[in-house]
């Protein structure tokens, strides 16, 4: 089988990124409206040309179509009228419905009959008939491969034969290399060049060809192999076993395998030395500057020697902007393939003496160059590494580091370095396998030593994204700190960084206690803690008791968030309940943007997707909300990453609760449950909770409603370390009086204000003055309420539907008390935000309290009911119908993770939150707008 080929449930041979240029090919031969078509089909070598021309034929055969099929070969082009042979080879026996002048030429040219050389229009007319005539019982499709290996005579036979196929049922199509010579005469013939894949594709090529290497391996032979299906197949397979699985052993350059030396090593070889050194000198650099070429090279007429290069089209030159580049990165791989050991060390070592000022190329060159272990050339190679996690290069600060713990004489600098390493992987590289492997090399490496801080937050992040629970985790890295010889040293950023992953396992894990050696070890650094670790410590512990003490430097930080991933996740983690994620919304943009380009941490890309969806709930855009949800829960599951699937699910949970779509909630909240139990992660159980009192109390379930909202809290209390609490507060307060708890009530609102709740933000200390004024009598609750809502002032438009809410509670009060117009006037707002928001079971609300007013406005229209989209309902149908993501993504010319985020974004409409929910989900709509219904 062809290497861009795989083999479906059925055994039909299909492609890989090629539907588009099929279907294309297809309809032009087979469904043109004018009969008889001839298309050249052309390419970069190794671009697929030939397993696309198998399958077009493969298709017509089983159409019903007969395929006659040629391919040029390199020693029979001298060999006339060889080709022509080769494709009739299965008419032979037809030969005789011609004419006695045209089968005796016909037979002679292609070597079965005697006589003297035909006229080779004579020859080229016969073929024409011999087509044309066998056609009108059966189509024919005429399939040419190699066409520029073909020999002349028979070029010169085919060229005439495809320009004169009109009107007949006889299609030609014929394959040749981009640029290559030819003696087919092509004027006038359609041409469609195959293009490379794109990357979903060529992702998918190498995990069906080599299921085996690591996902981070993959995007590396995908960006070098630059879509071309053959390289995209060999890579791989010149790699070693270790190399597959991890791409820290994977070498700058990558090697070639046999097939692709004879493509690319072939071209390089036959070139003068000079220019070899210096096409070395480039490959190895890799940047395309010239500059560093040219000084490595020390005085060498550096244009002048790359001409020969440049003759063989093997590179472009521009001498006036100094630069220089392969024509195809494989030809730089070539360059690398055929130097000796020796000359890659001379090579490494002159760019390292003139990359003196870069200090991060100069490392990765004197790494490349040592030839044992080197401490010296190791640190440099750890301090690159340092430099790359900064500017949200994770993957490239591993691969750094695992070389430096290569060069590493000492076992505990190895064993540091790989941890290190692994502590990368998984908290921002999102390689959770390679982290695995990493990490029990670094054991190997230094058994006899105790687990480095960076192992152990590493260990403890792998141990609760499988099976493993928040205690053995939490345990394990709080022994690390505790046992550490890092004297709580401040700048030490090993301990920084295990104390950050400890914040999260404390706020997962959902109880105070977990959260008491966190807060001693904070307290113990010297000569003080970093301004975010400590700010996060006050702002996302127990924000209601000590929130405000970090506000000051976390609006200080927020003034100079930058584009540090680990820094704007951390900083949006800081702002989470104070409600700052908006000061941190451009740069979690950006995050975003560069996750979706392939240039920041998977990891961090999902914190601030979380963060967004969050913002965005509280800003009444929960459409956006909910399709960044959809996205990370994608990212989720094509890294594995399970621990974090939980969060995204909340955010479309809690959209789908004040909606109304109470199935779909439900659905979601049990997923969210099922994960968490079994954890120990009390802080998801929270987090569920919130999105079913919320739905409760939508629905007028209020009973239910206190049940939910006192597992978060219990009333007369925010429960320390729970900062959850603050969301669901309101909640309880309701809940409590609408089910005669207004003891209860009245002593959550009274624990709202003591606490620190409302100094956090406006829209906390909204929620404080409502629920005081829902518990407070007569006129004073008039004031309260007044107070709230003018408490908010401009920033009104951030927090649209608490601020509905309380407009709704206030009306409803007024009405209570015989104030029908300025009842009216609060709950018509209220009713509109609703509205516009889609909020179902709040608008019934609001309504229903309108018309007890005796309101005799325009008519209350009800919500829409949410719809698919056309291509969201195609989209449901072909997973319905049992496809995969990879195949709805080919049929409809998508890539799979955008298949994959629709469908997120669908689960939550159709009220389901599984696949196998799709087709009775579907049923159970009745008639959609293309059967002729409309919703």
């Amino acid at each position: 089988m062809n290497e861009v080929e795989r083999r479906s449930p059925r055994g039909a041979t299909r492609l890989v990124g090629r539907t588009e240029d099929l279907s294309f090919i297809r309809s032009f031969l087979h469904d043109s409206v004018v009969q008889g078509a001839a298309l050249l089909l052309t390419g970069e070598a190794g671009v697929g040309k030939t397993a696309v021309l198998d399958a077009l034929a493969a298709d017509s055969a089983r159409r019903g179509v007969r395929v006659l099929r040629a391919r040029g070969v390199q020693f029979e082009a001298d060999i006339s009228y060889a080709g022509l042979n080769q494709l009739l080879v299965p008419l032979f026996d037809e030969f005789g419905i011609l004419d006695a002048g045209h089968r005796d030429a016909l037979r002679v040219a292609v070597g079965i009959g005697s006589g003297p050389s035909p006229d080779r229009l004579v020859t080229s007319t016969a073929v024409l008939l011999l087509l044309r005539m066998l056609s009108r019982d059966t189509p024919l499709l005429v399939v040419v491969d190699d066409l520029p290996w073909l020999d002349r005579a028979t070029t010169g036979v085919l060229g005439f034969v495809a320009r004169r196929l009109v009107g007949s049922k006889v299609s030609f199509v014929a394959a040749c290399r981009t640029g290559s010579a030819s003696f087919f005469e092509s004027s006038g013939l359609t041409e469609h060049r195959l293009p490379p894949l794109d990357d979903t594709a060529s992702a998918e090529l190498v995990a069906l060809a080599h299921p085996d290497v690591s996902p981070a391996v993959r995007r590396r032979i995908v960006a070098e192999a630059h879509g071309n299906p053959l390289a995209l197949v060999e890579l791989p397979a010149a790699l070693s076993g270790e190399q597959r699985t991890a791409l820290t052993a994977v070498p700058a350059v990558l090697p070639l395998s046999e097939r692709l030396q004879a493509m690319f090593v072939s071209r390089v070889g036959g070139l003068p030395a000079p220019t070899r050194r210096l096409l070395l000198l480039a490959a190895l650099d890799g940047t395309g500057d010239l500059a560093p070429v040219e000084a490595a090279a020390r005085g060498h007429a550096v244009i002048d020697d790359l001409a020969p290069a440049e003759r063989e089209r093997l590179v472009e030159v521009s001498a006036g902007a100094r630069r220089l580049s392969f024509r195809h990165p494989l030809i730089g791989s070539a360059v690398v393939a055929q130097a000796t050991t020796a000359e890659l060390h001379r090579a490494h070592r002159a760019l390292a003496e003139v990359l003196a000022d870069l200090p991060e190329r100069r490392a990765w060159h004197l790494g490349e160059a040592a030839v044992g272990p080197d401490e010296e050339v190791a640190a440099l190679l750890e301090q690159a590494a340092h430099l790359r996690v900064r500017r949200g290069d994770a993957l490239g600060a591993v691969t750094a580091l695992t070389r430096a713990a290569g060069l590493s004489p000492a076992p505990a600098d190895k064993s540091r370095r790989l941890a290190e390493a692994a502590y990368i992987g998984t908290d921002a590289g999102g390689e959770l396998a390679d982290a695995s492997r990493l990490l029990a090399g670094a054991r190997a490496a230094d058994p006899s030593g105790h687990d480095s801080l960076h192992a152990a937050a590493a260990a403890s992040f792998l141990l609760i994204n499988k099976d493993g629970d928040i205690d053995t985790a939490h345990r394990l890295l709080v022994g690390a700190i505790e046992n550490g010889d890092h004297g709580y040293d401040a700048s030490d950023d090993a301990l920084i960084d295990a104390l950050h992953s400890l914040v999260l396992l404390c706020w997962h894990g959902g109880e105070p206690r977990l959260w008491e050696p966190l807060l001693r070890a904070v307290d113990r650094l010297a000569p003080e803690p970093p301004d975010l670790l400590w700010t996060v410590s006050r702002t996302f512990g127990d924000p209601a008791r000590t929130g405000p003490e970090g506000l000051a430097r976390l609006d200080a930080l927020s003034a100079r968030v930058g584009d540090d991933p680990t820094q704007v996740v951390r900083l949006g983690t800081a702002s989470v309940y104070p409600d700052r994620l908006a000061r941190v919304r451009e740069a979690s943009v950006r995050l975003v943007e560069h996750g979706r380009a392939g240039t920041a941490p998977v990891r961090r890309h999902l914190g601030a997707l979380m963060h967004l969806g969050l913002d965005y709930y509280n800003l009444g855009r929960w459409d956006d909300a909910t399709r960044l949800a959809g996205e990370g829960l994608v990212l989720c599951e094509e890294h594995d990453y399970h621990f974090f699937a939980w969060e995204l699910q909340y955010v479309q949970a809690l959209v789908a609760a004040a909606r109304g779509e109470l199935a779909t909630s439900d659905a979601l909240v049990a997923d969210i449950v099922r994960w968490a139990t079994p954890r120990g992660a009390h802080g998801a159980r929270f987090f569920a909770s919130h999105a079913k009192a919320l739905g409760a109390l939508g629905g007028g379930d209020f009973e239910a409603a206190y049940r939910y909202a006192t597992v978060v809290s219990a009333p007369g209390t925010l429960a320390p370390y729970v900062p959850h609490a603050l969301w669901s507060a309101m909640d309880l307060v309701e809940a409590a009086l609408r089910t005669g708890r207004t003891d209860e009530a009245a002593a959550h609102a009274a624990a709202m204000r003591a606490s620190a709740m409302a100094a956090l933000s406006p829209r906390l200390n909204l929620l404080v003055l409502a629920c005081e004024a829902l518990t407070a009598p007569g006129d004073e609750a008039l004031a309260l309420f007044d107070r709230a809502l003018s408490s908010v002032g401009s920033e009104a438009e951030k927090w649209p539907f608490d601020i509905a809410r309380v407009r709704l509670f206030h009306g409803e009060h007024l009405r209570r008390r015989r104030a029908t117009r300025e009842a009216r006037e609060q709950l018509v707002t209220a009713l509109e935000s609703f509205e516009a928001l889609g909020a179902a079971p709040w608008v019934k609300r609001a309504t229903a309290e309108l018309r007890a007013t005796g309101y005799a406005g325009p008519a209350i229209s009800p919500v829409a009911s949410v719809s698919l989209t056309a291509q969201e309902l195609h989209i449901a149908r072909l997973a319905a119908s049992g496809l995969t993501n990879k195949q709805i993504a080919e049929r409809l010319f998508l890539s799979h993770r955008t298949v994959g985020t629709h469908l997120y974004q669908i689960y939550p409409k159709l009220g389901i939150s599984s696949r196998t929910a799709l087709r009775d989900a579907l049923d159970s709509l009745g008639p959609l707008p293309d059967e002729g219904g409309s919703r």
